[in-house]
């Protein structure tokens, strides 16, 4: 269903179950998949591909072009989203850059919140979780099941591990591994998502091996090189621990402390 008052270019791919708000305006090259709502006085524009059953709330804005200053107007960038997102009001998605991979991303199952913004080039796993306000800079990666609390600012390039967490307001320069909660400007870690990670239904005992090798890396006095082997023995029996083991491996920026 789309309402008289919206504007949509003919040119763009609507499935005929999206529902599309009054004064909403879908640009051309935008592709729209069955069952995604469009609330109004939305912009979108191509190229743009959105999934299944999402539900974009007023005042949104989706494919702007990169606020970026290197930007020429390369049109094969691009904004894809995937199925059963909520981006709530007045969140801002621009696509990407030919300097990254010319993609911004978003998984399956996100809950973006209000004023939210997502820079150009960003890469967003599955069923991640943004309060108000909270805000990425370019080329900046979100795996699964990370919840970035209010106000949260992530620095570009950095990288958010799967199951991390921030409190609000925090100002992240680097890299944060999996299941690590940080708070703070500049933000600090402060222990493992334990109360994510139950709600998620990890067993007591992963738990406590997530908590024994945080104690490893963070209340040593060690490298991180020194860590990973300390953290030899546990990523034996625990498959958590091999992956902060991988992500420690393969951090650029160095992790927040």
């Amino acid at each position: 269903m789309k309402s008289a008052h919206a504007l949509i270019d003919p040119k763009a791919e609507l499935d005929s179950d999206v529902t599309v708000g009054p004064y909403s305006i879908i640009g051309a090259a935008v592709q729209i998949a069955a069952g995604t709502w469009i609330g109004p006085h939305v912009v979108i524009k191509g190229p743009t591909r959105i999934g299944r059953d999402n539900k974009i709330y007023q005042f949104a804005s989706l494919g702007e072009i990169p606020q970026d200053k290197k930007y020429g107007g390369e049109p094969e960038t691009r904004l894809e989203i995937g199925d059963r997102n909520e981006i709530r009001e007045y969140c801002s998605i621009n696509r990407g850059t030919v300097q990254g991979d010319s993609v911004t991303r978003i998984g399956d199952d996100n809950w973006i919140m209000a004023y939210c913004h997502i820079a150009h080039d960003c890469q967003i796993g599955n069923q991640t979780t943004f309060a108000n306000g909270a805000s990425l800079a370019g080329h900046v990666q979100i795996d699964d099941f990370v919840t970035l609390g209010g106000f949260s600012l992530v620095h570009q390039f950095c990288v958010m591990g799967k199951y991390s967490f921030s409190g609000a307001s925090s100002l992240i320069f680097k890299d944060v591994p999996p299941f690590v909660t940080v708070w703070g400007n500049r933000a600090k870690a402060y222990g493992i998502n334990k109360e994510g990670l139950r709600r998620h239904g990890f067993s007591r005992d992963t738990i406590m091996a997530l908590h024994q090798a945080y104690k490893i890396i963070y209340k040593n006095n060690q490298t991180i090189e020194q860590a990973i082997e300390k953290l030899k023995e546990l990523r034996e029996e625990f498959p958590e621990i091999q992956q902060l083991v991988k992500f420690l491996r393969q951090s650029k920026r160095g992790i927040v402390r």
